[in-house]
């Protein structure tokens, strides 16, 4: 569940806190007073598009924070399995400071990409806004919900589907190209040989560019090399009569000898002269191997730089590497064989073809099968959570037509969700019966039969009483009650019905501080709850009569979420 939410300077807050319990969370106001600030700060910090100008004018950032604790068993899998750790306490804390040109967003403490924000938010949270219920008007959403609910039957299968109707685009694609005529696969057969010859008659032995560009870089700069290297071997071991180092260092080592009699603490000194000694001789050796290996002869580097030419010839035009050209001829040497025995290769790919074919209907068959049971099932929930919510007479079923000429990687299925809700009519699509209230009830409906299949244990609903009232609010408002029974609802709602079965009752209002507007959030006590619903009841004028109202509002709540108990 949602812990907390810290919002600093974000458009008209300039630092508030929420801390949400569990059960039904309810967020009233007035119009404009910052309501869907506070759900959009909450999409923000879960990697919604951070746009500066959100940023509290003459601010230099806002920041959201969420903290997230009490996480089911499978939650804390999933983010196990992307490596994002939990806080000594269990708890997760999401961070996203954002500032002019940047963003920065870090979860327990640890730097996450916006992706991995949306990945961590789908485990934790569901957010349903103003528009979301739109999506009900598309057929792409009802496979979605769908698919959704039979998810558990459905995924391993998607996993295989995917698989094979990939291999399957890539045999469609193999026997097209392979549809050539005569003459053009005369033409591309002999660039074939061509182009396989030309990498044949190279030799090419993997990494043996790179040991050639080091001896030619040797070579290249050898005049350097052997100035340095004859100045060096002149200081170690110089000609006869010049003083050299080695000599200096012979000479030490007599001398020292010459006194080591008279104090035993000198053997230490000589020890240590005479591995000198030792070093220095052997680096004389290694340093002379070096030097008579120094010279190359002009055959030796003009077949050196050649054979560098051929190679780097054949990277530039078949690849980066020496690897990438080989397997580029590998490639081309399967194409070749196929274009030699084009009939043969053709009546392969077909075989091939029409065995992952039907493979891949098969799977699709069984895919369309477990939707309609689904869809069955599904369809018979939504019904019983739709008379919950006031639709006195419905019908709604879930159409699953197949078609096997329209396969995709998700089957080969058309859902469209059909409903009626009058007595005598016929069942029709959504899209052409359904108002912008049905819609918001369809979607709590859906919602509520959804959540119970899911692990996700806190969902955000704003504005989902958009386009009802009276006697239809309150059933929204019951089934929000009962839904907030094993969930925890955070909801932004303009009908007292629904914010009267609040467990918490939050209020945001506009207010002035040092002469600038600022959104505040402020927990109601039961008093100022009742307060805030005879406002939402009867406007800036609250009679006695509207609080008496109100009170008794708030108590057919309260016996209401007894009964359901």
């Amino acid at each position: 569940m949602l812990y907390n939410l810290h919002v600093k300077n974000l458009a008209l807050i300039k630092e508030q806190e929420i801390e949400f319990s569990k059960g039904l969370n309810i967020l009233t106001g007035e119009t404009g007073a910052g309501k869907s600030v506070v759900i959009g700060s909450v999409n923000l910090a879960l990697g919604g598009k951070a746009d500066p100008s959100l940023i509290r004018t003459g601010e230099e950032y806002a920041l959201v924070e969420l903290t997230f604790g009490e996480l089911e068993d499978l939650q804390k899998d999933l983010l196990k399995e992307m490596d994002i750790p939990l806080e000594d306490d269990g708890t997760l804390v999401i961070q996203r400071k954002i500032m002019p040109g940047r963003s920065v967003s870090k979860v327990s403490g640890e730097s996450v990409t916006a992706r991995q924000l949306k990945d961590i938010g789908n485990i934790l949270i569901n957010i349903h806004g103003q528009n979301d219920h739109q999506e009900l008007l598309q057929k792409k959403k009802h496979m979605e919900i769908l698919d959704g609910y039979c998810e558990h039957e459905l995924s391993s299968l998607f996993g295989v589907l995917s698989d094979d109707y990939k291999t399957m685009k890539e045999l469609e694609k193999e026997l097209a190209e392979s549809d050539i005529d005569e003459s053009a696969r005369i033409r591309e057969q002999e660039l074939l040989e061509f182009e396989i010859g030309e990498i044949e008659d190279a030799n090419i032995v993997p990494g043996e560019d790179k040991d050639l560009e080091s001896l030619y870089h040797k070579m290249v700069n050898s005049r350097k090399i052997s100035e340095s290297v004859y100045a060096v071997a002149a200081m170690i071991n110089s000609g006869e009569g010049e003083e050299n180092a080695s000599d200096m260092v012979g000479r030490a080592v007599r001398e020292l000898s010459s006194v080591v009699n008279y104090d035993e603490a000198l053997n230490d000194l000589l020890s240590q002269l005479s591995d000198v000694e030792n070093l220095l001789s052997d680096f004389g050796h290694s340093l002379s191997g070096y030097m008579k290996d120094l010279e190359f002869d002009d055959e030796t580097y003009r077949s050196t730089e050649e054979r560098l030419n051929t190679l780097n010839h054949l990277k530039d035009k078949y690849g980066g590497s020496l690897e990438a050209v080989l397997k580029y001829r590998d490639e081309k040497q399967a194409r070749l064989d196929a274009l030699t025995d084009l009939d043969a290769h053709r009546n392969r790919l077909m075989k091939e073809l029409s065995e992952k074919q039907s493979k891949v209907l098969l799977t699709c068959s069984k895919i369309s099968d477990i939707r309609k049971k689904g869809a069955g099932a599904l369809s018979k929930e939504l019904i019983d959570a739709l008379i919950d919510l006031n639709f006195l007479d419905v019908k709604f079923e879930i159409d699953v037509r197949s078609d096997e000429a329209n396969v995709t990687a998700r089957g080969f299925d058309d859902v469209e969700f059909m409903i009626s809700t009058n007595p005598g009519e016929a069942l029709r699509p959504l899209d052409q019966i359904a108002s912008g209230g049905e819609l918001s009830r369809i979607m709590l409906a859906l919602k509520t039969v959804v959540a119970d299949k899911d692990d996700i244990s806190t969902l955000i609903f704003d504005e989902i009483d958009a386009g009802i009232s009276g006697k239809t609010a309150w059933k929204v408002s019951a089934k929000l009650g009962e839904l907030s029974r094993e969930h925890q609802i955070i909801c932004i709602t303009h009908l007292p019905q629904i914010a009267a079965m609040a467990d918490e009752h939050f209020m945001i209002e506009k207010g002035l501080m040092d002469g600038r507007t600022v959104t505040g959030i402020h927990r109601l006590d039961e008093d100022a709850s009742i307060r805030e619903l005879a406002r939402l009841l009867g406007g800036d004028t609250i009679t006695e009569a509207v609080l008496t109202n109100a009170k008794e509002m708030r108590d057919m709540a309260k016996e209401q979420k007894e009964v359901k108990k």
